[in-house]
């Protein structure tokens, strides 16, 4: 058969949303990554290209997150084929964003595509996990989850996979503050406690079930008062610097609520209207600066579809 080719573009994510840690994930516009596929009757996955990294991914098809989620999923459906992967960062590493989550996201959809379409978006998930595991040393969905499947989804269970989305108000605005310094996400799991005083859990679940509640309900109010994370926040934040004024600086230009996205160093916020969301991001960005670092301002809607074709050919 003649060689097909396919591009896509897969989002960035925020993950934890505040009290959601490793539960609730929701998806943006943009950044994103774009990945381009061909699909070969040669058997194989060959990572031919990447830019936008550095030199700091590699090309190994067993070492990088599209080829390992791309090669699980072709032995999965036995096809005889094989792929090359051309893999274009749009979004810095280690940024909190999701960005291996969108290069392994768009390189299995990408792929699913390309053998025309034998599983759902829900059943590329697992295939998805693996390429994440790869970058990061664990399968967590909150950041591979929405950005296949679009909007805000809660891991509910990891034994078995139990995925669920949430839906939420149509007003929701992200504003999403990258400052230009780079937090990994191994390095910043190290730092948190493996236990919790109960009644710190107790506050955090609350405000966990009342998010999620506000967020079904529409309840911005509720959204407003429960976006708040006592237990993994006030230590993420000791990596971002200027980050307390960043968030008063949010909220006194009236966000919902201020976050750290992912593991950091991107900042979150969410606002009730596009206008908002962008006054928001120029007091985030103008507190920033005044610790002496650059950033980056990303403000969009609530992404609602998950990663889209960009070209066939």
């Amino acid at each position: 058969m003649k060689n097909r080719t396919i591009t896509v573009f897969a989002p960035a994510t925020v993950a934890n949303v505040a009290c959601g840690f490793d539960s609730l994930g929701f998806a943006l516009n943009e950044p994103g990554d774009v990945i381009k596929l061909t699909r070969r009757d040669e058997p194989g996955i060959r990572i031919t290209r990447i830019t936008g990294d550095n030199g700091r991914l590699p090309l190994e098809t067993d070492k990088n997150t599209a080829g390992v989620s791309v090669k699980a999923l072709l032995e999965h459906t036995g096809e005889p084929c094989g792929f090359d992967i051309e893999v274009h960062k749009q979004m810095p590493l280690g940024s909190g964003l999701g960005s291996s989550s969108a290069s392994t996201v768009g390189a299995v959809f990408g792929a699913n595509l390309l053998l025309d379409k034998p599983l759902t978006r829900e059943q590329l998930l697992p295939f998805a996990l693996l390429g994440e595991k790869v970058a990061c040393g664990a399968a967590h969905a909150d950041n591979v989850a929405p950005s296949l499947l679009g909007g805000f989804q809660l891991i509910r269970s990891y034994d078995p996979l139990d995925v669920i989305e949430v839906p939420h108000p149509e007003g929701l605005h992200c504003t999403v503050l990258h400052p230009h310094i780079e937090v990994m996400t191994e390095d910043s799991r190290k730092i948190l406690r493996q236990s919790v005083r109960l009644k710190d859990a107790i506050v955090q679940w609350s405000n966990f079930a009342g998010l999620v509640t506000g967020l079904i309900t529409g309840n911005y109010p509720l959204i407003s008062r429960s976006l708040n994370d006592i237990i993994f926040e006030p230590v993420r934040s000791l990596l971002i610097p200027g980050y307390d004024n960043v968030k008063i600086a949010a909220m006194d230009a009236g966000a919902l609520g201020c976050s750290i996205s992912g593991s950091g160093p991107s900042i979150f916020a969410l606002s009730t209207s596009m206008a908002g969301a962008r006054n928001v991001g120029d007091a985030m960005l103008a507190s920033l600066k005044k610790t002496g670092i650059e950033g980056d301002v990303y403000v969009s809607p609530i992404n609602k579809t998950g990663p889209r074709i960009v070209e066939e050919g």
